[in-house]
């Protein structure tokens, strides 16, 4: 058994305020756990995406969180929950005037190719590769390879 305080978890606000990371301290191995806490105007993600090999799960625990698809936007309020498939985009935000707290789950723990549904400027290809490092992320253009810094 494994067990932690969200409390206890450092910090790591790539898009949000508060967007902590539970998957290692729970050693888990077959899915991915993030913890979030979303201001007014804040994202789960940063833009509209999919994971070609995971499904996404979103409980809101507080609050209301809006999620952008590709056939419309869908509020999600507390204890309540949303599932994306594989390769469903999507993009989640806090559209509301108070806070949003939530649990994002993904599984498998490898999301495998993540795609932005940002079009090539160069060449017009319909999305964009994301790579995530230690810098950040960065898009590229899967035909003509052109970078978008994020």
């Amino acid at each position: 058994m494994e067990k932690v305080s969200i409390d206890d978890l450092d910090n790591d606000p790539r898009v949000a305020a508060v967007q902590k990371h539970a998957t290692a301290s729970l050693s888990l191995g077959d899915m991915a756990m993030n913890y979030y806490e979303l201001e007014p105007g804040d994202s789960f993600s940063g833009g509209l995406h999919t994971h070609m090999n995971q499904e996404e799960v979103f409980y809101v625990i507080e609050g209301t969180a809006t999620f952008e698809t590709m056939d419309g936007a869908v509020e999600v309020g507390a204890d309540e929950v949303v599932r994306f498939a594989p390769g469903e985009y999507q993009e989640g935000k806090n559209e509301s005037n108070g806070s949003v707290r939530a649990l994002a789950m993904g599984a498998p723990q490898d999301a495998g190719e993540t795609r932005s549904a940002l079009p090539c400027e160069e060449c017009g290809a319909d999305y964009h590769t994301a790579v995530v490092d230690e810098s950040g992320v960065t898009l590229e253009c899967p035909d003509c390879e052109a970078v978008v810094e994020m």
